[in-house]
């Protein structure tokens, strides 16, 4: 073979030399992973910005978290809330219509052998009448502004405020419900500072799915200038009011669908407050001298005609009372503020060892059982005068106590909820199942909610 031959043959061998290895390195470029996830291409390995490898993980089962609750909810929380936006100058639970929720069912598609020739060929005579929608009849606040005299509403299982009426009442000291919320009565001083003017009006109507049916003005007359003081008969059909009428103090009832006044009481002694614990043919209505801390206060009570007072306590300095819902217990305190029970069957007191005053409290539905703002501390002080007139302020937590038993059950501390507020609590009131414990702060007259179940 001669050198030029044999120099061509080695540099054909060079050729299919490298040829082969092109093959089979550009074969290993596009090798499929192995199983375990961990082989790479050529390039990869020197790949300086090959940081974005995939890494490996393991399958995982879906979990179902429909029913997920976080374990750092707070169930005291979740239990007390505040309801108005507003401070309030009273408020009323009535029962409202609202449009039901409808869980519209998921439609399928139906199968080749569901689908079939009509088993008649009759025509329709007729359009098919329209179904009303579904509605319910649920629990629901009214309340008044105090700074306007404007009236919110909402639902107590969903809170949301919506202003129902617009017309204007600038300061008011305080409101009353009756006729299941269908009026309102409000108090407030005139503008020369020393009438109190009280305005008896009518709510305007309720529009289904809405609030007001777009007149959103109220309509009323006005009562005897210098009204001392209200009560509203538990049916809230009726409303007995006190006031001046020359050196004596009248007592009348007024009935808010007749507007009928009737007037059952007439005393020289004119420093009474009023209290409608029941009514009907053994309706009784309670009536308390105003407290002091160094006054001895009496309390009586007489029927809805007016008559048969009779004196249930006496001699006891700073009273203020409580009447149970059927009459036979009365809740009163001293100017110690030591809580107490008096048996009108009896005629024997046991002293419940909690110092709260009865207006804040509230009796259960059967009287056999009471929900109290009992202050955390109370300071030394003339009372309840100095709470009255706003120169001592309490720190409540919310107590049950058993009537029968004595037991008391601590519901809840305000302060110790996250975000939580001081609450001096007044006004408490219960629903008719006792679900929840509705109350104003008298730090800032803001409505509260307490669930109870």
């Amino acid at each position: 073979m001669s050198k030029r031959n044999f120099i061509l043959l080695i540099i054909i061998l060079i050729i299919i030399t490298i040829s082969i290895f092109g093959f089979l390195y550009f074969q290993k470029g596009t090798t499929l992973p192995a199983d375990d996830g961990t082989d790479t291409n050529f390039f990869s390995e020197f790949n300086p910005f090959g940081s974005n490898k995939p890494t490996a993980t393991t399958p995982t089962t879906p979990v179902d978290v429909s029913g997920y609750q976080p374990t750092n909810v707070d169930t005291q929380q979740l239990q007390l809330m505040k309801v108005s936006s507003m401070g309030i100058a009273g408020f009323v639970i009535f029962t409202k219509e609202r449009l039901k929720d409808v869980v519209i069912p998921e439609q399928t598609i139906p199968t080749s052998e569901e689908v079939g020739t009509p088993t008649s060929s009759k025509k329709s005579v007729g359009a098919k009448k329209p179904t009303p929608p579904a509605t319910e009849f649920m629990p629901a606040l009214r309340y008044v502004e105090k700074t306007t005299g404007n009236i919110y509403q909402t639902f107590i299982d969903k809170i949301e405020e919506r202003k129902f009426t617009t017309t204007l009442i600038p300061k008011v000291y305080d409101a009353y419900f009756g006729n299941r919320g269908g009026s309102v009565v409000m108090r407030y001083l005139k503008g020369n500072e020393r009438t109190i003017e009280t305005f008896l009006g009518t709510m305007p109507k309720e529009l289904l799915g809405g609030d007001s049916g777009g007149n959103t003005e109220i309509k009323g007359s006005f009562l005897p200038d210098n009204i001392k003081d209200i009560s509203i008969s538990p049916d809230g059909s009726k409303m007995f009011y006190l006031f001046n009428s020359g050196d004596n103090m009248i007592g009348t009832i007024l009935n808010f669908s007749t507007n009928k006044k009737v007037q059952i009481f007439d005393s020289p002694f004119t420093e009474w407050i009023s209290q409608w614990p029941n009514s009907g043919t053994t309706g009784t209505i309670a009536l308390s001298t105003k407290p002091s801390a160094n006054v001895p206060g009496y309390m009586y009570k007489m029927s809805e005609t007016g008559k048969n007072l009779t004196k249930i306590l006496g001699d006891i300095n700073g009273l203020t009372t409580q009447t149970s819902p059927n009459g036979k217990l009365v809740l009163y305190s001293d100017n110690n503020l030591f809580l107490n029970v008096y048996d009108t069957n009896t005629m024997n007191s046991s002293i419940l060892g909690i110092r709260t005053l009865p207006e804040k409290c509230v009796w259960g539905k059967l009287g056999d059982s009471i929900y109290c703002a009992v202050p955390k501390s109370i300071e030394a002080g003339d009372y309840p005068d100095t709470w009255y007139q706003g120169e001592v302020s309490f720190s409540d937590q919310f107590w049950k106590i058993d009537i029968k038993t004595g037991n008391a059950t601590i519901l809840i501390d305000p302060l110790a909820v996250e975000k939580g507020e001081e609450v001096d609590g007044t006004k408490l009131t219960l629903d008719s199942g006792e679900n929840y414990l509705f109350f104003v702060n008298k730090k800032d007259n803001f409505l509260w909610k307490l669930n109870l179940k």
